[in-house]
């Protein structure tokens, strides 16, 4: 509980800032009530501060001041972070105690505008409150800025140095802008509308000279590059489908001149149109390819056609058409080793101009657009409009710093009492920016709930809390997505919390959710969960041996059952009486002396207890019963109060990537306020008739009968005379 009174607050003067602290939870904790506490912060020495760093997902707060605190955006906030985002604010607001209001919004007269930025950021404030139709409003909110696109839907320019096509009036601009940004891909602007940067124009420009000067080497004197003129492009491809091939071929032959016996191996083995019989024929065979175009002999021709190698036929009919043909003049069946060398010539030229070309997205257009957009001034209007979009970039910084201050404005403060300090967690009625909300569950309520990612990474750290915690997944039928939560057990027994039990998870904005316990980290709840324990202990071991005799005796019956025939018209051959075992006069005498020993030995304990007490005075009594009470739970009490007075928050919030720097510790009574068990409400009454009561069995009365025999024999084995007992 939160307590603000001069007795249990400590003076401690840091600098020339006079602190006050408050122990809590079994730490100081700095209080932060004033301006001057929010300016001294950076002079606190950080060994006093609650922590140094905690994550930025996982937490009920403002993710979007979370977002501007994250500098290196790493995904966790860090002490000097938290001092940068303070010494920013503080230079923009006039009063620091306006920051200890917890407002709603921010009034312009709290905007410092002595210094430049200051004032910047007012006229903006002042812009988009006209805008939005407040001209004379005296303050701005979260939701007057929630809308940036929005903002800047209807503005031409933003400062953000993209420009829209709509930002040229020119219909010719605003063409060349759409065509660029088809080929190098558009970029959002500040509207929200697709636009155009610096960077991304001046590579086009860049390109598409290069790409207009490479096709301008094969025009005017330098025909010989294009030997088939605009075919020459669709001859090549087909020149190099078969030049590999056709090369192999005139080699093959040049050996087989040169050593006719070469021709032989040159040809495909016998062996390999065997292996190749075995398989499914087709032209698209891989073996069938390999092999050489046309069969191998000395100086021989190429067949153009006719007896060719089946999986090239196609291919080599293709090269007749577009290569052959328009470059020797004459239609031609066949092809020397002179003729193919004059192609490759042909070609040569070609091959190293498209070799010298590397791809760029410019030439999605097509030559002649590209040389229409470079003919033009073009790139000097689209350069003007992105230089007049960058003159109003302070103006548009300026949009970004009103929309830091509002969120700081708003927030900060209580980022500083969940950073600097626990306040929110150890006051009543408040909510931890880490408390994910409230479990419903075994009725009891927990309001200890952190969001986790991994429940068996977090437990590994978090068991050494010392605290009970249930781990629960949670899923809406709203929501696709499945949150994991750890909820703190503070109150009650943990009799009935089991893995798979279902409850209700409310977060914070009141959603309901589905919790399914999937893990348990146990240690010990309450000091009534250690009082019952050892009975508890005692009735479990009991019924488990008495379950344990019962189902050995049932056992033992279903071994001595006689099956009966099955046919029951039909009789064995040879009826014999079932053997029957005699009787053991001696086994059943030791039985008999067992039981009355241990009855014995029962009444004697009972008996000695109950005349012990009994021989005490009449007041002394109820002192003997609390004494036998003591000595069964107190060894219980003792280790689960020590225990609960070490529940530890720091391990539970660390496992979440926290960097806390003090022990929160959890103690009995702050850990009953965290855990709330179902009471009646107030007023309410209780009807005691119930339909479904046990009825009453006789059974009870002959066991209480028993239990007072037991209490005579004992009495009479210890020879006490009835007069003691009265």
């Amino acid at each position: 509980m939160m307590k603000t009174t001069d007795d249990v607050m400590e003076n401690a003067i840091i600098g020339s800032h006079k602190w006050r602290f408050v122990r809590i939870g079994g730490f100081d904790h700095v209080l932060i009530n004033s301006g001057e506490d929010i300016k001294s912060i950076p002079t606190l020495d950080q060994k006093l501060w609650a922590a140094l760093g905690c994550p930025t997902q996982g937490l009920e707060f403002n993710t979007a001041t979370l977002g501007y605190m994250d500098k290196d955006k790493d995904g966790r906030i860090r002490a000097p972070e938290v001092i940068e985002a303070l010494n920013w604010t503080l230079s923009l607001v006039r009063n620091p105690d306006d920051l200890t209001q917890n407002r709603n919004n921010l009034p312009l007269s709290a905007i410092n505008d002595d210094i430049p930025e200051g004032k910047a950021v007012l006229s903006c404030a002042r812009e988009i409150l006209a805008g939005k139709g407040k001209p004379d409003a005296d303050h701005i909110t979260p939701d007057d800025i929630a809308d940036k696109a929005g903002l800047f839907a209807n503005t031409k320019f933003n400062g953000d140095g993209i420009i829209p096509a709509t930002a040229s009036e020119d219909e010719t601009i605003r063409n060349v802008i759409e065509d660029i940004m088809d080929c190098m891909g558009p970029e959002t602007d500040r509207s929200g509308l697709p636009g155009l940067s610096k960077e991304k124009a001046d590579r086009f420009f860049t390109e598409a000279r290069l790409y207009s000067e490479w096709w301008q080497r094969t025009e005017g004197e330098n025909l010989d590059i294009l030997p088939l003129g605009k075919e020459t492009d669709v001859a090549a491809g087909h020149f190099e489908t078969v030049r590999d091939k056709v090369e192999d071929f005139f080699i093959r032959c040049r050996l087989a001149a040169y050593d006719s016996t070469a021709a032989i191996p040159l040809n495909p083995a016998r062996e390999q149109y065997e292996e190749v019989s075995r398989k499914s024929l087709s032209q698209k065979t891989d073996e069938i390819a390999a092999f050489p175009l046309a069969r191998i002999e000395p100086d021989a021709l190429l067949p153009l056609s006719g007896s060719v190698n089946p999986a090239w036929e196609k291919a080599l009919a293709g090269f007749r058409e577009t290569v052959v043909k328009p470059l020797l003049g004459t239609p031609k069946t066949d092809l020397s080793q002179d003729e193919w060398d004059l192609i490759k010539e042909k070609f040569s030229a070609y091959v190293t101009w498209k070799a010298e070309k590397k791809a760029s997205p410019v030439e999605k257009p097509g030559l002649q657009r590209i040389r229409e957009i470079l003919s033009n001034q073009n790139e000097k209007a689209i350069t003007d409009l992105i230089e007049k979009d960058l003159a109003l970039e302070s103006a548009a910084a300026s949009f970004d710093s009103l929309d830091r201050l509002v969120h700081y404005y708003l927030h900060l403060y209580t980022l500083l009492n969940n950073f600097i300090s626990f306040r929110d967690f150890y006051s009543p009625g408040q909510k931890a920016i880490f408390q994910a909300g409230t479990l419903y569950l075994d009725g009891r309520s927990c309001d200890l709930c952190i969001r986790v990612k991994d429940a068996a990474a977090h437990s590994t750290l978090a068991q050494m809390g010392g605290v009970y915690l249930v781990y629960c997944d949670c899923t809406r039928k709203e929501n696709p997505e499945k949150i994991i939560i750890a909820a703190a057990f503070t109150q009650g027994d943990a009799d009935n919390l089991m893995v798979g039990r279902n409850g209700i998870f409310y977060d914070r904005k009141n959603q309901d959710w589905d919790a399914t316990i999937i893990k348990i980290v146990d240690h010990p709840i309450s000091i009534r969960q250690a009082f019952w324990s050892p009975y508890k202990r005692l009735a479990r071991m009991i019924r488990t041996q008495i379950e344990k005799f019962a189902a050995e005796k049932d056992k033992a019956v279903d071994k001595g059952t006689i099956s009966l025939p099955l046919n029951e018209g039909q009789k064995p051959e040879t009826e014999k009486p079932p053997v029957r075992s005699a009787f053991d006069v001696g086994k059943f005498a030791g039985i008999f002396a067992a039981v009355g020993l241990a009855l014995g030995a029962i009444g004697t304990a009972v008996a000695s207890v109950i005349t012990g007490i009994m021989g005490l005075l009449w007041w002394q009594i109820p002192f003997a019963l609390a004494a036998l009470i003591l000595v069964v739970s107190g060894p219980s009490i003792i280790m689960a109060s020590f225990k609960l007075r070490q529940r530890n928050l720091s391990p539970i919030l660390d496992a979440c990537g926290w960097a806390v720097n003090t022990r929160a510790r959890i103690n009995i009574s702050f850990g009953s306020s965290l855990t709330k068990i179902a009471t009646l409400p107030a007023g309410a009454s209780r009807l005691l008739q119930d339909p479904f009561q046990e009825k009453k069995s006789p059974v009870r009365v002959y066991i209480l009968i028993f239990i007072l025999f037991l209490l005579v024999l004992g009495l009479f084995y210890i020879k006490l005379p009835w007069k003691n007992l009265f």
